[in-house]
């Protein structure tokens, strides 16, 4: 045996003796001396090789005896915390893979709560502190001299990966900041950059390099094989954890010279630490884990995390996709998994990166020449899934705005050369998508489709006339436009020449002169000798308005004027004064109720008159308050027949429901007509008479004392629901013939539109229905409405019959529901819940959680009162 091997192998084994037994203090201090003789950096250590037999085979039985000894009686044999700090520097000083390693089995190892518990979690939180976690990944690095072992590298895998829940579980609530999960997780990624660091550092210092592709290559930079290495990442790895670590967020700092060597080294390093061990598949995940439930089978890999890394966390730093396009290098076009990742899966699958993100990955895919070809693959397979009708029918909202933005970005960053080599298939997809986007019930699908095709159309035909839409402007529709301009100059293209540079394109707007910048006239336009400024402007302020025609006294004068006159003025003041008068005089207005319901219904705006639907509509509510019943069963009619346009047909809808809400208000007075007649102003500086009434009842309050003051708010008059006797004439008609296909309508077929709108207006029917006799008899009919369309494919149509169901909850007395409907409830109670599970819309979701909660309500409240 080697005399240096002996000597330390004895002076270890009567160390570990004497710690485990002396109490003498200045024994042990000597002892712990002696010790750390053998420990790197000491101020006089042993030979080399004793060191190295020391630290290969005797660290860790010193380090588990102190462990151990970690007491209150001993720590107080050293004088003034010496002893507690000497323990301490075997941990912090010595081989960090042991070290942590002790430390955490001493911590599992631990019966329960005590005071060694606590010092040795102490001392873990010193040992990250002090950045010993990078001393560990780095000394698996630097292996050089023997193969790594298997075993050795799993365990520490498993430690480091697990360490904030394996603390967790063991301090309870005595747990250290340091080991929470927000602490914990980017601390480690600040300590792999280190390590990437060092190890481009130290291929640096070799300086030999082999061209590999117009990149220096690094010999034995990363082995992509090394004997005994792990292949594959294990469940629960560092890049699946949340939050997630912004490992390569320094690195773009440290190569910020476009053709540097340790430009070359990052990239190569990155590339095949990234890609080597990130299978797309997640064949490490194991079944029904936690991850898989919540990402189903896209879940993120490591390529992403790298990518969420490299973007600036500020909102308001700009993205850069430089940074991928130095780190990277054309990597996207030699691994099919970088490839499969960057240009299908984050752009398809996953959709809840932010907008920055999207530009810097498509940045990326533009600043390069070699590279260009695949953002014009992307953008034909976005285009393709953006006129897909059923993409259109079954993907959310978010990932329908998503796919928007990455088509605007790819076309505001490819020139007009790449564009025109696939006109023909863009342009396809492109209409294709356009008219099923503005077949949509969703407002917002139809302004996703609008904005786009402008947008593409100005790009893919600029020789043809543009196409313009009107739609309201709103934040995202001026995020969308600001995506379709072409990006800075910093952006553009590296090695792209003139003609593939993307080209600037006109952003459509909603006028010529909106943002615009006013053009100078022409010569010769005459604009000096055609200028108004020497003419002196008319005085006007003598003019008075002209007299309008007098509105008419009688409901028939009305109708006779709205049906048969030639005179508009006498139409609009006819139009204006309707309303008024069918509530002033109800009596008359019941005798020619249904006739001036048809007039109403089918009248058309003949002058420019200011606010023509809302006095349109008031006048026909006031017709059906009037007289509910036979106009209701005229406008249910109607609603089914031949020769009404789509705008009718919901214009009977919302006419039906503003009826049957002012009829259900409590204590329901005749109001007075929001828009009368316009009578004739005051003059100047005259004050109007106050009503004798008022005068008189001031006059008597100031003269009256009182002793006491009740309450000055008047309740509201109790009184009958009118809506009770006339419920049947609006609800029942309306579930007439819905599934019945007409030549011009077709609820189950095109006019998915009107279908959603009868949906919330038989809710809005039933909830307004509350209390009267016939809730139960529309309830049911409702409940079997909604569920025969239950399983429609409009998201628009689906939140009408969820809120259906709401109301049917919400109006229905709950033992009436058990009594008469308990299949239908059981069944309800189902479908709901998977809908709440598993419908694409958020806003299906949000109803069907809310329809299950009064279900769980009714059900509590119907237990508590059967309960003795």
């Amino acid at each position: 045996m080697d005399p240096a091997v002996s000597a330390v192998r004895v002076a270890v084994r009567e160390a570990v003796h004497t710690l485990s037994s002396c109490e003498d203090g200045d024994r042990v201090l000597s002892t712990l001396g002696s010790l750390k003789r053998y420990l790197s950096g000491a101020e006089s250590p042993a030979p080399p090789g004793e060191q190295e037999e020391f630290a290969r085979v005797h660290f860790a039985a010193v380090l588990r005896c102190l462990a151990g000894r970690l007491s209150p009686g001993w720590l107080e044999l050293g004088a003034d915390d010496g002893l507690e700090e000497l323990c301490a520097s075997f941990f912090l000083e010595g081989p960090a893979d042991q070290a942590f390693l002790v430390l955490m089995e001493s911590i599992e190892g631990a019966a329960g709560p005590s005071f060694r518990l606590m010092k040795t979690a102490q001392l873990l939180a010193r040992f990250l502190g002090a950045g010993r976690m990078a001393a560990v990944m780095e000394g698996q690095c630097r292996r050089l001299g023997e193969p790594a072992s298997p075993l050795l590298q799993e365990t520490l895998l498993t430690k480091v990966v697990g360490l904030p829940d394996r603390l967790a579980n063991r301090l309870q609530r005595e747990n250290l900041d340091a080991f929470l999960p927000q602490n914990y997780f980017p601390l480690l990624a600040e300590e792999m950059v280190r390590v990437l660091q060092a190890v481009v550092d130290s291929l640096r210092a070799r300086h030999r390099f082999v061209a590999l592709k117009g990149c220096p290559r690094w010999p034995g930079s990363v082995s992509r094989r090394r004997p005994g290495s792990v292949s594959r990442r294990r469940p629960g790895s560092v890049s699946r954890r949340r939050p997630r670590p912004s490992v390569f967020r320094a690195a773009p700092r440290s190569c910020s010279e476009a053709h540097s060597p340790e430009l070359c080294a990052w990239a190569e390093l990155g590339g095949d630490v990234l890609l080597r061990e990130a299978p797309l598949a997640q064949a490490s995940l194991r079944p029904g884990t936690e991850s898989e439930l919540k990402h189903g089978p896209h879940t993120p890999s490591d390529l992403e995390f790298m990518l969420f890394s490299l973007h600036p966390s500020p909102p308001t730093v700009p993205h850069r996709p430089e940074v991928l396009s130095r780190l990277l290098g054309n990597l996207v076009i030699k691994n099919k998994k970088a490839q499969f990742v960057m240009t299908r899966k984050l752009l398809f699958l996953q959709y809840h990166h932010s907008t920055p993100m999207l530009q810097s990955l498509l940045g990326y895919l533009a600043a390069d020449s070699q590279r260009r070809p695949l953002l014009v693959q992307a953008l034909k397979g976005l285009l393709e899934t953006w006129g897909s009708a059923s993409a259109i029918r079954h993907a959310p909202l978010e990932q329908q705005r998503y796919l928007s933005k990455a088509v605007l970005i790819c076309l505001a960053r490819l020139g007009e050369a790449e564009l025109r080599d696939s006109r023909d298939e863009l342009l396809a997809s492109l209409m294709a998508g356009v008219k099923s986007r503005l077949d949509s019930s969703l407002p917002v699908v139809r302004r996703l489709g609008m904005i786009v095709a402008e947008t593409a159309s100005a790009r893919l035909h600029p020789e043809g006339p543009p196409l313009r839409f009107q739609y309201e402007e709103d934040e995202l529709s001026r995020e969308m436009l600001a995506l379709a301009a072409p990006p800075p100059a910093d952006d553009s293209p590296v090695e792209a020449s003139p003609a593939v540079a993307p080209e600037a394109a006109e952003t459509p707007g909603r006028g010529s002169g909106d943002g615009g910048v006013a053009q100078a006239p022409p010569e010769g336009s005459g604009s000096d000798l055609d200028s108004d400024d020497e003419l002196v402007p008319y005085d006007m302020s003598g003019d008075q308005e002209l007299k309008r025609s007098k509105a008419p006294t009688y409901v028939r004068d009305c109708l006779e004027a709205l049906t048969s006159c030639e005179d508009w003025g006498r139409w609009e003041a006819a139009l204006r004064a309707l309303e008024g008068l069918v509530i002033r005089n109800p009596a008359a207005a019941r005798e020619v109720s249904v006739e001036l319901a048809k007039v109403l219904l089918h009248l058309e705006e003949k002058t420019c008159v200011e606010g023509f639907e809302g006095l349109r509509q008031r006048a026909l509510v006031a017709v059906v308050v009037t007289d509910p019943a036979p106009v209701a069963e005229y406008l249910t009619t109607q609603f089914y027949a031949l020769n009404f346009s789509l705008r009718q047909r919901m214009d009977i809808l919302d006419v039906l429901t503003l009826a049957a809400q002012e009829l259900s208000r409590p204590g329901r007075l005749p109001k007075a007509p929001q828009c009368g007649p316009p009578g004739p102003a005051p003059p100047p500086g005259s004050t109007v008479a106050p009503a004798w009434r008022t005068v008189v009842e001031e006059r008597i309050r100031s003269k009256t004392r009182r002793f006491s003051k009740g309450s000055a708010r008047r309740g509201r008059d109790a009184g009958p629901n009118q809506f009770n006797v006339v419920a049947g004439y609006f609800f029942f008609p309306l579930l007439r013939h819905f599934d019945r296909p007409l030549v011009t309508f077709d609820l189950l077929g095109d006019d998915q539109l009107v279908l959603g709108r009868l949906a919330h207006t038989l809710g809005a029917l039933m909830c307004l229905a509350v209390n009267t006799a016939v809730a139960v008899p529309m309830g049911k009919a409702l409940l079997e409405f909604v569920w025969t369309l239950r399983f429609h494919g409009d998201a628009y149509v689906r939140r009408g019959l969820l809120s259906a169901v709401s109301s049917v909850l919400l109006s229905v007395p709950g033992e009436q529901l058990l009594a008469d409907l308990p299949d239908e409830l059981l069944e309800a109670r189902s479908w709901l819940a998977d809908v709440a599970e598993r419908d694409s819309d958020e806003d299906c979701r949000t109803l069907a959680i809310q329809a299950l909660l009064l279900l769980e309500k009714l059900r509590d409240r119907l237990l508590a009162l059967a309960a003795p």
